[in-house]
């Protein structure tokens, strides 16, 4: 399987048309060295496969991402500024076109086996773990962010579509979307409601035929149509009528823009399932359709069981937050790679430490300690968010393995929900930081469109925002993860980190300094936790004001711990 999925990939890049009339002012190139030293010497992956039954050596995982990369690099980013310069546009009849190109780069995506990665092959895909998946999007996102969220979102449908589904609808829409002939969305936000589904009105009337009938509208839907491919599957959440009050009363329905007939396909001159009633004007990401989805009775089939539907799609939302932890890392990484080569190109005044190019009319920006600290500060962000990712990925491989039971995936959701905030919480916020030095590097030029660096910080500030502001992450953090079990979940975590900086002190007398400052650190998290717990018990308000700020720690002394 290994083998001819390999080749599958090598065959699919031999068949892309160069698109060399699309150009971007910024360079993307995967740092192939720093990629396998966290897969491989710090995180592990060729031995984490091993135990998890995968047959993927160091030699076969470099040569997947080497296939990814080389399709990102050459056909994804080229694509990113004509994406932002152009958008989507949509037609009175409610068709979306995306941006010159990004339809075509699509087929060659597809053609490779590249939607279906992690999907199992019965269902159409290559049996790949879920982290091999996260590696591909991070490609993919830093790359050409808006152009990845149409794979990833229907990745996150596909998530949701294998672990809920019954045999009948994994066979036919998991089976689409793995085989790239469909793609997919999730529709939770509506106009009055975002976080609090609580409120949500979006109603689910039985037909009296197994289906139902869904009416309501919903609004920010990433992705909800385009022109990519004749079918999109939406994970919609709606009320039955006998639903209880709140979000105990939510439910989860599949509902296609077309519906397929009895072979699966889409017949001839289908009438429309759902509309597009508009797509929103954006600060970034324009070449992700922003819609706004109209169902008026639009047929819908139930996925899992009745008013289980919040639980259920927090499998969705789960695969979503940690896609935007990916946002944030990508806006990193590619601030960082077109900041450093214009620092050590721009020429500006002498170094306090003495001239470092005496034969120039000054030394470059490189040698001035400020523009070092901005780099090196990127560059921290990048590789240890990557390594606290790939680390998270590794726990989410139990979610999905073969023969998994229910305990065991409720043992490793739980565990992971530790970590999810902090990855798309904290990451997002120092994705965002990362690339506003990028243009702080750049000086005036950074301000300049043609220049690239501020499309890079307008496409990331959506990160802290979508999928739970950072602010909702905190509380999620801190309310549910932290109070609800008195501490003993991040306690759990925290003596790993300790007993980890104490291993290393003795092992490494080089590192002995920074591993005792880190235990330091981790034992002020933990009294932190003990003094809020004490303080919440008095003051319910006090979970609300701290909790950005105990993210925003929580998530420094992990990246601390990835380094």
């Amino acid at each position: 399987m290994l083998r001819s999925t390999l080749t599958r990939f090598a065959r699919s890049r031999t068949a892309v048309v160069s698109r060399s009339a699309h150009t971007t002012a910024t360079s993307y190139a995967t740092r192939h060295d720093d990629l396998q030293f966290i897969l491989h010497d710090v995180c592990g992956y060729e031995a984490h496969y091993k135990k998890l039954g995968y047959d993927l050596d160091a030699d076969s995982i470099d040569m997947l991402v080497g296939e990814c990369s080389k399709f990102c690099e050459q056909e994804l980013h080229p694509l990113s500024a004509v994406g932002d310069s152009v958008g989507c546009k949509r037609d009175t009849d409610g068709n979306v076109t995306t941006p010159p190109g990004w339809k075509e780069a699509y087929g060659p995506y597809k053609d490779g086996g590249w939607q279906g990665l992690t999907v199992p092959e019965e269902y159409g895909g290559q049996s790949m773990p879920q982290s091999m998946g996260m590696i591909k999007s991070e490609l993919l996102g830093t790359s050409n962010w808006s152009w990845g969220m149409y794979p990833g979102l229907a990745n996150g449908a596909a998530n949701t579509l294998l672990l809920h589904a019954n045999e009948e609808q994994k066979q036919l829409y998991l089976r689409k979307i793995a085989e790239g002939d469909w793609l997919g969305t999730m529709c939770l936000t509506e106009p009055h409601c975002g976080t609090d589904l609580g409120q949500m009105r979006t109603k689910a009337e039985p037909a009296g035929n197994g289906t139902y009938k869904i009416t309501g509208t919903k609004v920010f839907i990433s992705c909800g149509e385009h022109d990519w491919t004749d079918n999109i599957v939406h994970i919609v959440l709606a009320r039955l009528p006998d639903a209880p009050p709140g979000t105990k009363g939510i439910s989860l329905f599949i509902v296609p823009k077309y519906l397929p007939d009895a072979d699966g396909n889409v017949p001839a001159g289908a009438e429309r399932n759902i509309l597009c009633g508009g797509i929103e004007s954006k600060m970034g990401i324009h070449g992700s359709s922003t819609c706004i989805m109209n169902f008026d009775g639009s047929v819908g089939y139930l996925l899992g069981e009745p008013n289980k539907g919040l639980k259920q799609m927090f499998t969705f939302m789960n695969t979503a937050r940690i896609g935007t932890a990916i946002q944030g890392i990508g806006a990193a990484e590619l601030a960082y790679q077109n900041s450093m080569p214009y620092a050590k190109e721009r020429m500006s005044m002498r170094a306090m430490s003495g001239t470092k190019h005496p034969n120039q009319v000054a030394d470059s920006l490189i040698a001035h300690g400020d523009v070092r600290r901005m780099l090196l500060t990127q560059r921290a962000i990048a590789e240890g968010g990557r390594c606290l990712l790939y680390d998270a990925a590794k726990i989410a491989d139990g979610i999905y393995k073969p023969g998994a039971s229910q305990k065991d995936i409720d043992a490793v959701e739980h565990w992971l929900g530790l970590f999810t905030p902090v990855l798309k919480g904290c990451l997002t916020e120092l994705g965002q930081e990362a690339a506003s030095l990028g243009m702080q590097v750049w000086g005036g030029h950074g301000f300049i469109k043609d220049n690239g660096m501020e499309q890079i910080y307008r496409d990331v500030r959506i990160s802290t925002l979508y999928e739970g502001t950072t602010g909702i992450q905190a509380l999620d953090l801190l309310g549910r993860k932290v109070m609800l079990n008195k501490g003993a979940l991040l306690n759990k975590y925290n003596n790993a980190v300790i007993a980890d900086c104490w291993r290393i002190g003795k092992e490494n007398a080089e590192l002995r300094s920074m591993a005792m400052k880190l235990a330091a650190y981790s034992t002020q998290w933990r009294l932190l936790t003990v003094r809020l717990l004490a303080q919440a018990a008095r003051d319910r308000e006090v979970v609300s004001s701290a909790a950005v700020d105990f993210l925003m720690f929580s998530g420094y002394v992990s990246l601390a711990h990835s380094w």
